[in-house]
């Protein structure tokens, strides 16, 4: 008889955490394996941003904090929603937690009842569902293949909207796929969910900083003001900044959303980390200058990154307009059998072959909801990223 709670057992492991520790495992044993899927820029925290954290732990700012944030902090979370996204919100307007994901389940868990449900376009980050699940609520996916450049469109939308849906989330550039929405197409959703008054809006823009795309980055609740009042919408330091070990991830929102957040929080985590707190006003009211500097080092790695993957053979690699991955659809290897002679029936059974042979980690396409695809991440040296791609290219080669 099971001792654990039925929540529990209505979510998985996360796919991407279970690679990298299977990574760390070979790494451990001596095994020659490069490492692609996990979600981290592999450039340091700046400089001004880790002094505030000194100077905050030789200030003594050690100590409890309110439960949801500072008030300096929520102050630097107000102005970078201003300054960024023409945004204005008051401090009870601010969530401040302890990472984006934290971000996502305390809204998730604080909101969502049984029966509820949750759009989710996918590819989706791998966590989106699984907190839903957790919640009680039911995911509801929309797929954005390869052909729709990974991104839903308005009839999809409207068509999957009932009376029963919460949320829609939306992720902008998007984890796993690379996907950004443009002001327009992000217009267009917004059509439909005026017409939805029963609808919340959740938007993950962590990856904003990281964009290649010509027109500027847009969130819906910019666009579309009238969203406003039911727009949740979610950031946090880890990408931009380099900071996914501090821990620090915000939301500005209807002060309802953010007093339940608030709550679930104080019976939960309580307060974020006081020291990555200090850090945090650092890097969202500091220099931004450095952002365009690391943005042009990941544009060459993804552009070198997709020439490569389109080289290997049954592999279609698009070309992203943000975050730091790429997507490709591995269509043209399902079927094929290995060298040793396993047949490739699925792409969990294709990264496993790159593991296995090739020595390249990366994350299947189910995991992410949509397939046969595959996950790699680009933020490691341009020396590791042609090195991988090429054991991935001679993988692909010596399918039959």
């Amino acid at each position: 008889m099971s001792q654990t709670s039925a929540a529990l057992g209505r979510i998985q492991p996360s796919a991407t955490l279970a690679m990298s520790a299977r990574v760390n495992a070979l790494k451990a044993e001596g095994v020659d394996v490069i490492g692609l899927s996990a979600g981290e820029p592999d450039f340091d925290t700046p400089d001004f941003v880790k002094e505030a954290g000194i100077a905050a732990i030789r200030n003594n700012l050690t100590r409890y904090t309110d439960v949801d944030g500072t008030a300096d902090v929520k102050e630097a979370v107000m102005f970078k929603f201003q300054r960024d996204n023409g945004l204005a919100y008051k401090r009870s307007q601010i969530s401040v937690n302890s990472g984006g994901k934290h971000t996502l389940f305390n809204a998730l868990v604080a909101t969502v009842d049984s029966g509820d449900e949750v759009i989710i376009p996918a590819p989706y980050w791998v966590s989106y569902p699984d907190i839903v699940n957790f919640a009680g609520g039911t995911p509801v996916f929309i797929e954005g293949p390869a052909s729709q450049g990974y991104k839903i469109t308005a009839a999809q939308l409207d068509a999957a909207i009932t009376p029963r849906t919460k949320w829609v989330m939306l992720n902008s550039p998007s984890n796993p796929s690379g996907a950004a929405y443009s002001a327009d197409e992000l217009k267009a959703l917004a059509d439909v969910l005026l017409r939805h008054p029963h609808v919340l809006v959740m938007t993950d823009d962590m990856y904003e900083h990281v964009w290649y795309a010509p027109t500027p980055f847009a969130t819906i609740a910019q666009v579309c003001p009238e969203l406003y009042d039911r727009t949740l919408t979610v950031n946090g330091c880890s990408k931009a900044f380099s900071m996914t070990g501090w821990r620090i991830g915000f939301a500005g929102g209807p002060e309802w959303i953010i007093k339940a957040m608030g709550k679930l929080q104080s019976q939960s985590t309580s307060n974020p980390c006081s020291i990555s707190q200090a850090a945090a006003v650092a890097a969202l009211t500091g220099p931004q200058d450095f952002l365009e500097d690391r943005n042009a080092v990941f544009k060459k790695r993804r552009d070198m990154v997709v020439a490569m993957l389109n080289d290997a053979p049954g592999l279609d690699c698009p070309t992203p307009e943000g975050a730091f991955y790429v997507y490709p659809d591995a269509s043209g290897v399902i079927g094929k059998t290995t060298p040793k002679g396993a047949l490739i029936d699925s792409d969990e059974a294709l990264i496993g072959y790159f593991l296995d042979e090739a020595k390249v980690a990366a994350v299947h396409g189910a995991a992410f909801g949509l397939s046969p695809a595959f996950r790699i991440s680009y933020a490691t040296s341009d020396e590791v990223l042609k090195k991988a791609c090429t054991r991935i290219q001679e993988a692909c080669a010596a399918l039959k």
